[in-house]
């Protein structure tokens, strides 16, 4: 099983879907790190050599992936919530960033339903 970054890649996926495990990479980047280290991309993850594998940490290493651009998220909205930026005041509050609606299914950031006491249903 290769580790690239301290993760380790699935060995019976094809090596540009295996490389989406690690935080930062999705399928467009994975096929270029492919293509730059002159690795197959449909070969599966254990049939890869050390000369690969090695090829492939080199390539990653490039990218700005895993902890690094964890730690460059949080500081970004750490300083748009300093600076009282709309979005930042989103993340203050723990309401949708983007522009969703929040009158009817926001309950990803807001959480589990909290109940009103003393609200009755209308009868009609």
């Amino acid at each position: 099983m290769a580790r690239i970054k301290n993760i380790e890649i699935p060995n019976e996926k094809h090596i540009c879907i295996g490389l989406t495990a690690i935080y930062g990479i999705g399928r467009n980047l994975a096929n270029t790190i492919c293509d730059a280290a002159k690795v197959d991309r449909t070969k599966k993850a254990k049939d890869l050599t050390e000369a690969e594998v090695s090829a492939l940490r080199a390539e990653v290493d490039k990218c700005n992936v895993e902890g690094e651009l964890r730690r460059e998220v949080q500081l970004n909205i750490k300083n748009k919530m300093e600076i009282n930026s709309y979005q930042g005041t989103r993340h203050k509050k723990g309401l949708p960033v983007r522009g969703q609606r929040t009158s009817r299914n926001a309950r990803t950031r807001k959480g589990k339903g909290k109940t009103v006491a003393n609200k009755k249903k209308v009868s009609k």
